[in-house]
Protein backbone atom coordinates (compact mmCIF):
# COMPACT_ATOMS: atom_id res chain seq x y z
CA UNK A 1 0.00 0.00 0.00
CA UNK A 2 1.17 3.87 -0.99
CA UNK A 3 1.71 6.04 2.07
CA UNK A 4 2.63 8.59 -0.06
CA UNK A 5 1.31 9.34 -3.08
CA UNK A 6 3.12 12.88 -5.16
CA UNK A 7 1.45 13.75 -8.12
CA UNK A 8 2.39 16.56 -10.74
CA UNK A 9 4.06 18.71 -7.92
CA UNK A 10 5.07 22.48 -9.20
CA UNK A 11 6.98 24.75 -6.75
CA UNK A 12 8.35 27.74 -7.11
CA UNK A 13 9.22 31.26 -5.05
CA UNK A 14 9.57 34.77 -5.42
CA UNK A 15 12.82 36.67 -5.83
CA UNK A 16 12.46 40.29 -6.12
CA UNK A 17 10.41 40.06 -9.69
CA UNK A 18 11.36 37.26 -10.13
CA UNK A 19 9.47 33.52 -10.00
CA UNK A 20 12.10 31.36 -9.52
CA UNK A 21 10.58 27.00 -10.52
CA UNK A 22 12.12 24.57 -7.83
CA UNK A 23 9.94 21.53 -8.99
CA UNK A 24 9.40 20.54 -12.08
CA UNK A 25 6.13 18.34 -12.06
CA UNK A 26 7.06 15.69 -9.59
CA UNK A 27 5.41 12.46 -9.03
CA UNK A 28 6.69 10.26 -6.57
CA UNK A 29 5.04 7.49 -4.74
CA UNK A 30 6.25 6.02 -1.51
CA UNK A 31 5.04 2.54 0.06
CA UNK A 32 4.64 1.87 3.41
CA UNK A 33 7.47 0.84 5.65
CA UNK A 34 9.99 1.92 2.64
CA UNK A 35 12.84 3.91 3.33
CA UNK A 36 13.32 6.47 0.89
CA UNK A 37 16.43 8.07 0.39
CA UNK A 38 17.10 11.63 -1.86
CA UNK A 39 20.27 12.66 -3.31
CA UNK A 40 21.24 15.28 -5.65
CA UNK A 41 23.22 18.98 -5.63
CA UNK A 42 23.06 21.52 -3.16
CA UNK A 43 19.85 23.10 -4.44
CA UNK A 44 18.42 20.64 -6.51
CA UNK A 45 15.24 21.11 -4.17
CA UNK A 46 15.47 18.29 -2.12
CA UNK A 47 15.02 20.24 1.16
CA UNK A 48 12.19 21.81 -0.73
CA UNK A 49 10.32 18.39 -1.63
CA UNK A 50 10.95 17.37 1.81
CA UNK A 51 8.99 20.35 3.37
CA UNK A 52 6.31 19.82 1.03
CA UNK A 53 6.00 16.08 2.27
CA UNK A 54 5.97 17.01 5.85
CA UNK A 55 3.12 19.95 5.23
CA UNK A 56 6.31 22.28 6.20
CA UNK A 57 5.36 24.27 2.95
CA UNK A 58 2.39 23.86 -0.16
CA UNK A 59 2.77 23.47 -3.68
CA UNK A 60 1.84 25.87 -5.94
CA UNK A 61 -0.05 22.94 -8.24
CA UNK A 62 -0.62 19.09 -7.74
CA UNK A 63 -1.47 16.61 -5.06
CA UNK A 64 0.15 15.47 -1.93
CA UNK A 65 -1.94 12.90 -0.14
CA UNK A 66 0.19 10.87 2.93
CA UNK A 67 -1.87 8.09 4.08
CA UNK A 68 -5.31 8.90 3.04
CA UNK A 69 -5.28 12.48 3.15
CA UNK A 70 -5.18 15.21 0.89
CA UNK A 71 -2.60 17.97 2.74
CA UNK A 72 -2.31 19.94 -0.66
CA UNK A 73 -5.88 21.56 0.46
CA UNK A 74 -5.27 21.81 4.01
CA UNK A 75 -5.59 25.56 5.53
CA UNK A 76 -2.14 26.45 7.86
CA UNK A 77 -4.08 25.47 10.92
CA UNK A 78 -5.43 21.80 9.35
CA UNK A 79 -1.52 21.24 8.54
CA UNK A 80 -0.51 21.84 12.07
CA UNK A 81 -3.04 19.71 13.55
CA UNK A 82 -2.23 16.86 10.86
CA UNK A 83 1.90 17.51 11.55
CA UNK A 84 1.46 17.29 15.36
CA UNK A 85 0.02 13.63 14.20
CA UNK A 86 1.58 12.23 11.64
CA UNK A 87 4.90 13.59 10.82
CA UNK A 88 8.10 12.83 12.91
CA UNK A 89 11.20 15.01 11.72
CA UNK A 90 14.52 14.12 12.38
CA UNK A 91 17.09 17.08 11.59
CA UNK A 92 21.22 17.46 11.19
CA UNK A 93 21.68 19.45 14.14
CA UNK A 94 18.99 17.20 16.57
CA UNK A 95 17.19 20.53 18.03
CA UNK A 96 17.46 18.92 21.08
CA UNK A 97 16.54 21.83 24.21
CA UNK A 98 19.42 22.25 26.40
CA UNK A 99 17.62 22.58 29.56
CA UNK A 100 15.55 19.53 29.12
CA UNK A 101 16.61 15.99 29.75
CA UNK A 102 16.46 13.20 27.07
CA UNK A 103 13.18 12.07 28.84
CA UNK A 104 11.79 15.35 28.87
CA UNK A 105 13.31 16.35 25.14
CA UNK A 106 10.88 13.22 24.22
CA UNK A 107 7.71 13.98 25.92
CA UNK A 108 7.36 17.09 24.52
CA UNK A 109 5.36 16.51 21.61
CA UNK A 110 3.10 14.56 23.60
CA UNK A 111 2.39 17.79 25.71
CA UNK A 112 0.40 18.96 22.84
CA UNK A 113 -1.85 15.85 22.74
CA UNK A 114 -4.90 15.06 25.28
CA UNK A 115 -2.59 11.91 26.83
CA UNK A 116 -2.12 11.84 30.68
CA UNK A 117 0.81 12.07 32.18
CA UNK A 118 0.91 8.30 32.93
CA UNK A 119 0.04 7.60 29.26
CA UNK A 120 2.55 9.45 28.19
CA UNK A 121 5.27 7.68 30.48
CA UNK A 122 4.33 4.63 29.22
CA UNK A 123 4.92 6.50 25.12
CA UNK A 124 8.73 7.65 26.44
CA UNK A 125 9.65 4.49 28.09
CA UNK A 126 8.39 2.48 24.61
CA UNK A 127 10.45 5.31 22.34
CA UNK A 128 13.97 5.35 24.32
CA UNK A 129 13.86 1.28 24.68
CA UNK A 130 12.99 1.45 20.87
CA UNK A 131 16.70 3.65 20.60
CA UNK A 132 18.66 1.63 23.54
CA UNK A 133 18.74 4.61 25.72
CA UNK A 134 16.59 3.70 28.81
CA UNK A 135 19.57 4.34 30.73
CA UNK A 136 19.88 8.13 29.85
CA UNK A 137 16.38 9.55 30.17
CA UNK A 138 18.20 11.79 33.12
CA UNK A 139 20.95 13.11 31.00
CA UNK A 140 20.83 16.61 29.63
CA UNK A 141 22.01 16.45 25.85
CA UNK A 142 25.22 17.97 26.77
CA UNK A 143 25.93 15.01 28.46
CA UNK A 144 25.37 13.10 25.49
CA UNK A 145 27.62 12.01 22.57
CA UNK A 146 26.17 13.33 19.39
CA UNK A 147 25.17 10.08 18.27
CA UNK A 148 23.16 9.28 21.69
CA UNK A 149 21.83 13.05 21.21
CA UNK A 150 20.90 12.13 17.14
CA UNK A 151 18.82 8.63 18.82
CA UNK A 152 17.27 10.98 21.52
CA UNK A 153 15.83 12.94 18.62
CA UNK A 154 14.33 9.55 16.73
CA UNK A 155 13.10 8.71 20.15
CA UNK A 156 11.08 11.82 20.13
CA UNK A 157 10.29 11.79 16.34
CA UNK A 158 8.31 8.20 16.59
CA UNK A 159 6.91 8.63 20.30
CA UNK A 160 3.61 10.29 18.28
CA UNK A 161 3.34 7.17 16.33
CA UNK A 162 3.42 9.34 13.86
CA UNK A 163 2.82 8.13 9.54
CA UNK A 164 6.22 9.25 8.07
CA UNK A 165 9.41 10.26 9.28
CA UNK A 166 11.38 12.95 7.35
CA UNK A 167 15.00 13.29 8.21
CA UNK A 168 17.03 16.25 6.51
CA UNK A 169 20.74 15.43 7.12
CA UNK A 170 20.24 13.00 9.96
CA UNK A 171 23.80 11.87 9.75
CA UNK A 172 25.81 15.02 8.34
CA UNK A 173 26.90 15.42 12.17
CA UNK A 174 28.48 12.19 13.61
CA UNK A 175 31.30 10.22 12.88
CA UNK A 176 31.08 7.12 11.04
CA UNK A 177 30.18 4.71 13.89
CA UNK A 178 27.44 6.84 15.11
CA UNK A 179 26.28 7.72 11.45
CA UNK A 180 26.09 3.44 10.71
CA UNK A 181 24.19 2.93 14.45
CA UNK A 182 21.62 6.13 13.78
CA UNK A 183 21.19 4.37 10.12
CA UNK A 184 20.59 0.77 11.33
CA UNK A 185 18.00 2.57 13.84
CA UNK A 186 16.02 4.17 10.72
CA UNK A 187 16.19 0.87 8.52
CA UNK A 188 14.59 -1.18 11.68
CA UNK A 189 11.71 1.54 12.34
CA UNK A 190 11.15 1.05 8.56
CA UNK A 191 11.55 -2.96 8.12
CA UNK A 192 10.09 -4.01 12.11
CA UNK A 193 7.71 -1.59 12.66
CA UNK A 194 6.46 -0.64 9.60
CA UNK A 195 7.27 3.17 9.62
CA UNK A 196 7.78 5.14 6.41
CA UNK A 197 10.90 6.97 6.20
CA UNK A 198 12.21 9.91 3.63
CA UNK A 199 15.60 11.21 4.00
CA UNK A 200 17.74 13.86 2.15
CA UNK A 201 21.46 12.99 2.53
CA UNK A 202 24.52 14.38 0.39
CA UNK A 203 26.38 11.25 1.88
CA UNK A 204 26.71 8.61 -0.52
CA UNK A 205 27.27 5.96 2.57
CA UNK A 206 23.63 6.88 4.05
CA UNK A 207 21.82 6.82 0.87
CA UNK A 208 23.10 3.17 0.40
CA UNK A 209 21.33 2.21 3.58
CA UNK A 210 17.97 3.14 1.99
CA UNK A 211 15.79 0.81 0.03
CA UNK A 212 14.94 3.17 -2.98
CA UNK A 213 17.26 5.99 -4.10
CA UNK A 214 15.68 8.58 -5.85
CA UNK A 215 17.64 11.72 -7.78
CA UNK A 216 16.74 15.38 -7.95
CA UNK A 217 18.74 17.80 -10.49
CA UNK A 218 17.26 21.22 -11.64
CA UNK A 219 13.82 20.79 -9.94
CA UNK A 220 13.79 17.03 -11.20
CA UNK A 221 12.85 13.88 -10.06
CA UNK A 222 14.79 10.92 -11.33
CA UNK A 223 15.51 7.00 -10.41
CA UNK A 224 19.46 7.71 -9.34
CA UNK A 225 21.87 8.25 -12.12
CA UNK A 226 24.06 4.89 -12.58
CA UNK A 227 27.30 6.48 -11.48
CA UNK A 228 25.60 7.61 -7.87
CA UNK A 229 23.97 3.83 -7.55
CA UNK A 230 27.80 2.61 -8.23
CA UNK A 231 29.08 5.10 -5.49
CA UNK A 232 26.90 3.90 -2.77
CA UNK A 233 27.44 0.20 -3.66
CA UNK A 234 31.66 0.95 -3.50
CA UNK A 235 31.23 2.53 0.59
Amino acid sequence: MNVIEITDIVKSYRRGSQRIRVLEHISLTIANGEFLSLMGPSGSGKSTLLNLIAGLDQADSGSIRIGGTEISTLSETGLAAWRAGRVGFIFQFYNLIPVLTAYENIELPLMLTSLSKKARHAHVITALSLVSLQDRMDHYPRQLSGGQQQRVAIARAVVTDPTILVADEPTGDLDRQSAEDVLELMDQLCTQLGKTSVMVTHDPRAASRAHTLKYLEKGVLSDAPQAAVSECLQT
